[in-house]
């Protein structure tokens, strides 16, 4: 495939090939579809509040776009990261002699979730009001980062991870425009390097056209080897305090859980090659060793405590295959709950029952007073007599059985 391009100003090629126009939108079928209720929404000018959730790259910022163009609203726009209540003021102040004749204001706030708490209720009433109708674009899950309030008042749309064909079709798009085309020079570039960086760039648009754009600059025939110094290694989405974060460390468990070794092998190196501080995953795996494992194995724990050890003396990635070979372990070992779920039993009691006395019996009595007052009296000491009788438990809990 060859490509005649022209220079252009020097704005990202992503920037540059960013579609106005649904029919130039790839992905997002559950969506988008024909039929699909956002779909007609745009069409016929009824777009509501709502919020997009989605991973990078999956095309958030594009489709505020193309509301932007496909509807007849004033449509203004804010960074959750650089702006704040006053900037929202002066946007309210425009929304509000738009409302005077009439016209509708739509308000994009990329990373709707850098803004606190004070500022979404800043723009709260607003959008209760209709002042504004809020598009709000957030790579984290909103349950955690945007207030009820804004939620309930919106509709929340869920993008996924682009697939490969969609990410195929746009960046032959881009190469393909003859306007807004790549902008450098000449190129050439075959139908398996544009399946290659598809792939590479893992759901994410963005990137597939960055590595495009960085390929481009330095030769004019792209090929797999030149893609593969440009990206040594394909881009792993992982938000170690996001919450990706708390799905992988989810799936891992459930995985040894099930008596997955193959699957639980595949999570750990999501989160490893991802960037996960080791000992984080040791830390989860030596609870796992307890609660999960228990007393099925009781060497469970020794090899995940020795792990534990191990990431702290060499860390990564020479602890890698220490944990590997420990998640490995601990997703064939046996399974047993009753130590973890008799610790839960008791918990229960102690704030059911409050601070109940500890028997007599079994209180230690180190001091004549003490003695005198019948601490110890009576105790049975099991390794020289026959304790089969004693009570151990306060009065209130004779023979409760946790196990």
């Amino acid at each position: 495939m060859k490509i005649n391009t022209q220079n252009q100003k020097l704005i990202p090629l992503a920037q540059r090939m960013r579609p106005s126009r649904l029919s130039e939108f790839f992905g997002q079928e559950q969506l988008l579809g024909e039929g699909s209720f956002l779909r007609k929404a745009i069409v016929e000018d009824f777009v509501p509040s709502m919020i997009l959730w989605g991973p990078p790259g999956s095309g958030k910022t594009t489709l505020a776009c193309i509301i932007a163009n496909e509807t007849k609203a004033n449509f203004l726009e804010l960074s959750g990261v650089s702006s704040g209540k006053q900037d929202l003021q002066t946007v309210i102040k425009n929304a509000e002699d738009y409302q005077k004749i009439d016209r509708k204001t739509i308000l994009f706030i990329d990373e709707i979730h850098r803004w606190n708490k004070a500022q979404q209720d800043a723009l709260l009433p607003h959008v209760e009001r209709g002042t504004v109708i809020l598009i709000g674009a957030t790579t984290e899950n909103p349950s955690f980062e945007v207030i009820s309030a804004l939620i309930s008042r919106s509709r929340v749309f869920v993008l996924k991870k682009l697939e490969s064909n969609d990410l195929e079709n746009i960046i032959r798009q881009a190469i393909d425009d003859s306007e807004k085309g790549l902008g450098l020079k000449q190129i050439q570039i075959s139908d398996e390097v544009i399946s290659h960086v598809a792939k590479l760039a893992n759901g994410d648009a963005r990137i597939a056209l960055n590595i495009i754009e960085s390929a481009a600059e330095q030769s004019s025939i792209i090929t797999s080897e030149q893609i593969k110094k440009i990206l040594q290694k394909s881009h792993i989405y992982y938000d170690k305090s996001g919450e990706e974060h708390y799905n992988i460390i989810s799936a891992l468990h459930k995985s040894m859980r099930g008596c997955d070794p193959n699957a639980a092998l595949y999570w750990l190196a999501r989160m490893l090659e991802g960037g996960e501080d080791p000992i984080y995953v040791a830390r989860r795996l030596l609870r796992f060793a307890s609660e999960d494992v228990g007393l099925a194995d009781n060497f469970a724990m020794v090899l995940a405590n020795a792990t534990f050890d191990a990431c702290h003396k060499l860390g990564m990635p020479e602890c890698n295959v220490h944990l590997a070979q420990l998640v490995v372990y601990l997703s064939r070992a046996p399974k047993n709950i009753s130590a973890y779920r008799a610790y839960g039993r008791a918990k229960k009691d102690v704030y059911e029952y409050g601070n109940l006395p500890v028997p007599m019996h079994i209180r230690n009595a180190p001091t004549k007073l003490m003695q005198k007052l019948g601490y110890g009296k009576g105790y049975k000491y099991t390794p020289l007599e026959d304790s089969s009788d004693q009570e151990y438990l306060p009065y209130e809990l004779k023979g409760k059985k946790y196990l």
